[in-house]
């Protein structure tokens, strides 16, 4: 079980079940090893989605993170190309 904390109480959830089925990119890597990835990941046996998160050195943990859809990786695409950064 995952327990998480929602409104003040923790909750328990039925394990997250995750593949990665593409690794991207490393957008950014922390002192400790950690990374900032973004991967194709189908999260409990669901359409792959894009994904930008933190992982540990070994790959067993993972932070939070934002999952996006094609359509919502390509809006946010225009929106950056758009940017002056």
């Amino acid at each position: 079980m995952v327990a998480y904390k929602h409104k003040g109480r923790f909750c328990n959830m039925a394990e997250i079940k995750y593949e990665v089925v593409q690794r991207v990119a490393v957008l950014s890597q922390r002192p400790r090893g950690w990374e900032r990835q973004l991967n194709l990941i189908s999260w409990n046996d669901g359409e792959p989605k894009y994904d930008i998160r933190d992982w540990s050195p070994d790959g067993t943990r993972m932070g939070k993170g934002i999952s996006l859809s094609h359509d919502e990786l390509a809006i946010l695409k225009g929106i950056l190309e758009d940017m002056e950064l």
